[in-house]
């Protein structure tokens, strides 16, 4: 059946990408383990039983696990790691000093950040590859087409009109355009644009409309009303400290924008209906991947940035709430009590839980999943 292709296909492109996330992200915090002289017990791909193996000259054992969904590095001394009654065995010097609740806060913050950190430096390291093999795109953000009856037009835009600024941010590249529209939702517009050689300000409502993407998916998004034609996009040849600045600019801009995104969904301005699970993206990774190569190492790029932040997050269990752990053990000059960890990550893993359970939820209706159960039935 064309479903379970469809699953196997997707599910494929999905393992794949994010393995490889997981292997960065889990990587980071082994090397800085490493440098800190902490001893790495484990290195695991997925959780559960384990698959296949081998264990390195230095004791860690490196392994693919049953449920590629995730990952992690079990260090020597973490106490969420210490088997019953082994809290209590005096740990002998030799122990701890590669112990890693023996190691400062400051190391135990440093191993920590470099997780997500790795995501972020991925991110860099590929999209700064991109540029200097292809050169880095631009495309001015010149107005090509009005599109009859909507926002632009009414504002009394035209085509040839230079777009300088948008809410008083100036717009580099097209693409500026498009974001902004999409993060400030119901907000006016207030453009700048240069016309015959002078300036003028106009401002304009966007409008929701409702837009199939590449895919077919329907969504209800803000519009302003403009297109270019792509005639004025170039490519620039960079050179490596150029290309790496780029990259990192790209990265804070994509940071900042699921931020605003997450933001804008809490306080309701947004629908938390684009909150998706594991099943949206496995769906985007098939989808994507039938792209081509680089529409595929541009996806994955955007999902380790997402990695990369949702772990800063301050919710115990994920790698920003241990940083909160240790960065208040840092002011109070110790930690806090078990009593009040164990409450954290109580709460912490009410909090993730509830988080799939909404995502799982939303996805299966954004992939019309009851709608193919019904239709087994009628």
């Amino acid at each position: 059946m064309q479903i379970f292709n469809d699953i196997q296909h997707y599910g494929f492109w999905f393992l794949v990408i994010l393995t490889v996330l997981v292997f960065v992200h889990e990587l980071g915090h082994f090397t800085v383990a490493r440098l800190c002289g902490v001893r790495v017990e484990v290195f695991s791909i997925g959780f559960g039983p384990e698959l296949f193996g081998r264990t390195d000259r230095r004791g860690t054992r490196w392994k693919f696990s049953a449920i590629p969904l995730g990952g992690y590095v079990r260090m020597f001394g973490q106490g969420e790691n210490m088997l019953e009654g082994e809290a209590d065995i005096p740990l002998t010097p030799e122990e701890k000093a590669v112990s890693f609740k023996e190691k400062s806060v400051w190391r135990r913050m440093a191993i920590v950040v470099a997780g997500p950190a790795a995501n972020f430096i991925l991110a860099i390291v590929v999209t700064a590859g991109i540029y200097l093999a292809l050169g880095q795109p631009h495309n001015d953000p010149v107005v090509d087409e009005v599109i009859a009856n909507s926002a632009a037009q009414a504002a009394g835009v035209l085509p040839g009109d230079r777009i300088q600024a948008l809410n008083g941010s100036s717009v580099d590249d097209f693409s500026d355009l498009a974001l902004q529209v999409q993060l400030n939702l119901d907000r006016p517009l207030v453009l700048t644009i240069l016309r015959g050689g002078q300036q003028i300000t106009l401002t304009a409502q966007p409008r929701y409309e409702v837009v199939k993407d590449i895919f077919g998916h329907e969504q209800r998004v803000p519009r302003l009303g403009i297109q270019n034609n792509g005639s004025s996009i170039t490519r620039t040849q960079v050179n490596p400290i150029e290309a790496v600045a780029a990259a990192g600019a790209d990265t804070y801009t994509q940071v900042k924008v699921i931020l605003i995104s997450l933001w804008q969904t809490v306080t309701g301005a947004r629908s938390s209906e684009d909150i998706g699970s594991v099943l949206r993206i496995a769906k985007m990774s098939g989808e994507v991947a039938q792209l081509g190569v680089l529409a595929t190492i541009g996806f994955a790029v955007s999902i380790s940035i997402n990695l990369g932040l949702i772990n800063l997050f301050p919710v115990p269990m994920l790698d920003g709430g241990h940083l909160v752990y240790y960065a208040i053990e840092a002011v109070r000059g110790r930690p806090l009590g078990e009593r009040a960890q164990e409450w954290g990550l109580r709460v912490g893993l009410a909090l993730i839980l509830s988080l799939m359970v909404f995502a799982t939820w939303n996805d299966l209706v954004y992939l019309k999943f009851f709608d193919y159960l019904k239709s087994l039935f009628t």
